[in-house]
Formats: C-alpha cells, structure tokens, sequence
C-alpha cells in the first residue's frame, strides 16, 4: 500500500498564507507513489482545494460534526465538507480530546457519520505521559479503538486510516522536544494491528493503513518511515513549512 503522509495545519495560516504554501509545496513536489493530504483550517478549504485540483495532493478537514445539518452553531458537517472536496477528515486528535472534551462514544459517532458521506476518516488514539508512567498504555488504546470503531460495518473498516498519537511525544512548537524513538513508534503500531486484528480479522489488519502523529519532522522521518508497521505521517508543527514537509513526503517514497 502507499504510505499517507498528512499535514495537520491546526489553527495555522490565513487563506493568502494557504495559497503561498501550496504553490511552493508544489514546485518542490510531485510525488505519486505517496498519498498526500493537506488539511487546513476551515477558512482556507476551498481556496487550498482551487489550488490542488490539477495535482494529486488530497484535501482533508480537521474536525466535524457528526450530524448533517442543524442547530450547531459554529460546526461544520461531512456532507460540507464533502461538497467542498474534502476526501478526508481527522477524528480524535488529542487536542480535541483534550481541549475540547470529546470521548470515545462522540468520535465514533463522527466516524460513522464520515463513512456515509465518502470521507476517509483519520482516527487519532495513543495515551498521555501519565497513563505511559502507569502502565496503562495498551488499555488506553486498546479502549480508545474499541470504542471509536464500535458499529462499524466490516466493509468500511479499510476506508479509515489510523494515527497512533502518543501525547507526551508531542512538540506543540517547541524546538528542542525530543519526539519518541522509531521504536517506540513501531511498539505501538504494532499494538494497535494486533488489536484491529482481534477486532476484524488478520486480512484487515494486515491492510489497515497505521500512521504515526508524534512529532514526525525531517529529521527523523526516514527512520521512522521505515519501521514496518509505519504507514505514514500525521504531521503537525512539520507541516507549516513547505519544504520541511516536502522532505517528509519524499522518505516516505
């Protein structure tokens, strides 16, 4: 399968911004054998789809709601973000569960709601530093997977995309973090395959595509990238910078 490698842009630049960073993205890069995504903030969705539709760069939103339409003020739903052209969507990165309170039960609601428009969701899980010190790494995801994936029909199950997101290796911006080693990363991947395998069967999770969210930057992409239960990248603070970015697409090749 192709590795993912995605750009998680966050609260992160203004439309003309969006605009400069993908015509220079792409004048660095025009990689097919690697699925690319850029999910930008709201605001620049259309004008980052306008941008990418001669290219094979997919667009991707970083949240949604899990209903279609109604009184939510403020939300926005996978039928909107379908029609925008929005291939896929993040679901329960840790700053939403985190910051925002969302659990289990609401992420798979927005799971369910994805599948039936088409989207391919990005499901985020890993555990925090004090869950890690406790011990409680493998219950937390193995809960976390349970619980998201929960109602799901088997036929789907390949559409979504896994981020192990271990929280404590997060940078949040700041330079001098020291992100998890490659295996550290590959441990929980391949922990996370052996739970989809116990959930669908030995097929989907030899398939299912399990992609690593802690602080993948230039620096150590290709190693990580090359553990072989690593998928991709969900890349966060890596992402802002168009060549940085390109780098990692290209270790992922």
């Amino acid at each position: 399968m192709k590795k993912l490698i995605a750009a998680n842009w966050k609260m992160n630049k203004t439309v003309k911004e969006s605009i400069s960073f993908v015509k220079e993205f792409e004048k660095i890069v025009n990689e097919k054998d690697v699925d690319i995504v850029i999910c930008p903030a709201f605001t620049s969705l259309n004008v980052v789809a306008n941008e990418i539709k001669n290219s094979s760069i997919k667009l991707g939103a970083q949240n949604m709601h899990f209903e279609d339409s109604g009184a939510y003020t403020g939300e926005i739903s996978a039928l909107m973000l379908k029609e925008i052209g929005c291939e896929y969507v993040i679901l329960g990165h840790s700053e939403r569960r985190e910051i925002f309170n969302e659990d289990d039960f609401l992420i798979n609601k927005k799971v369910i709601a994805a599948l039936k428009n088409n989207l391919k969701p990005i499901l985020c899980v890993g555990e925090n530093m004090g869950q890690r010190k406790n011990g409680k790494t493998r219950e937390i995801i193995q809960n976390q997977l349970k619980n998201c994936l929960g109602n799901i029909d088997k036929n789907q199950i390949l559409k979504i995309n896994v981020a192990y997101e271990p929280i404590w290796a997060i940078s949040k911006g700041n330079p001098n973090h020291k992100a998890a080693t490659a295996e550290d990363a590959e441990e929980g991947h391949k922990f996370i395959r052996s739970v989809v395998e116990k959930m669908f069967g030995k097929n989907i999770s030899k398939n299912i595509r399990i992609i690593y969210g802690g602080s993948m930057k230039p620096e150590n992409a290709k190693e990580l990238l090359g553990m072989p239960n690593i998928d991709g990248g969900l890349v966060g603070n890596a992402s802002l910078n168009a060549k940085n970015f390109a780098e990692i697409v290209q270790s992922a090749k």
